[in-house]
């Protein structure tokens, strides 16, 4: 009963309650350990869009505002590295409307990326991951150009896995490297973890501390196999474009109270 009471109140009033605690939890988790990378599945973009009775793309341009969002929350937290899966390689399977309303937009928001002052103010680095060859030519080459204009910047990374799969990056890595053992370049007494990490798609990424799915769905769906293999994993029952900076706070909170032991 009391929930139906609360739930016809404008969300609105509830603001100054949010933004209290929000500043209260901000200064708990500023206080604390923090991770350096953080990975997100964001996941819930089309069904928040038929929630609202909208065609999946509107669900997909709100994802992509929240990423904006997110970026923020993480510079104000000096959290130096974030990775999204934006497109996976089954997702090419969707319906061929779909995928081209999210070419346009990788390719719009790619070209906005080149042109935001944030990311040169800030010197964010963009990186994508993934099959870049399957993607459209006009997709893949305004992704290599915000690559381009990022590559010298190292405050922060932004990982945009587009065209991937954690299988596919596997893969090929393990053919780059016969590729250069059959060359002579390597010995198979030189390959280690270390080794196949510099075969990944970006060589050298630190392991994500921390993975968040929102969606509601509890599973990892392809995504960084490699390398969560100690990162600390988060489902969240929101939808993507409903994500919120108290939601990514509490997630932060909590990470700092868990012990990770990493095998030992």
């Amino acid at each position: 009963m009391f929930y139906r009471i609360v739930s016809k109140i404008p969300h609105i009033l509830f603001k100054p309650i949010y933004d209290v605690y929000e500043d209260y939890l901000l200064g708990k988790v500023k206080s604390g350990n923090l991770p350096q990378h953080v990975a997100i599945i964001m996941d819930g973009n089309r069904r928040w869009a038929r929630k609202l009775e909208k065609p999946p793309w509107y669900g997909h341009l709100l994802g992509s505002n929240k990423l904006e969002e997110i970026m923020e929350w993480c510079r104000e937290l000096g959290i130096g590295t974030l990775t999204v899966y934006a497109f996976s390689t089954e997702n090419f399977n969707r319906s061929q409307d779909e995928v081209d309303a999210l070419m346009n937009l990788f390719e719009r928001k790619f070209k906005e990326l080149v042109e935001d002052e944030r990311i040169h103010r800030y010197r964010v680095r963009v990186n994508v991951l993934g099959r870049k060859e399957l993607l459209p030519d006009r997709v893949r080459k305004a992704a290599e150009e915000a690559e381009r204009a990022t590559r010298k910047y190292s405050n922060y990374t932004l990982n945009i896995a587009l065209a991937y799969g954690g299988r596919s990056e596997i893969t090929d890595a393990v053919r780059d490297i016969v590729q250069d053992a059959l060359n002579d370049r390597l010995k198979p007494e030189d390959v280690n973890e270390e080794l196949i990490k510099k075969y990944l798609y970006y060589p050298g990424m630190p392991d994500p501390d921390i993975v968040i799915r929102t969606g509601g769905e509890i599973r990892i769906s392809n995504f960084l196999l490699y390398q969560i293999a100690y990162s600390e994993l988060f489902f969240v029952d929101v939808y993507f474009p409903e994500f919120r900076k108290i939601d990514f706070l509490r997630i932060i909170r909590e990470y700092q109270r868990r012990q990770r032991r990493f095998g030992r």
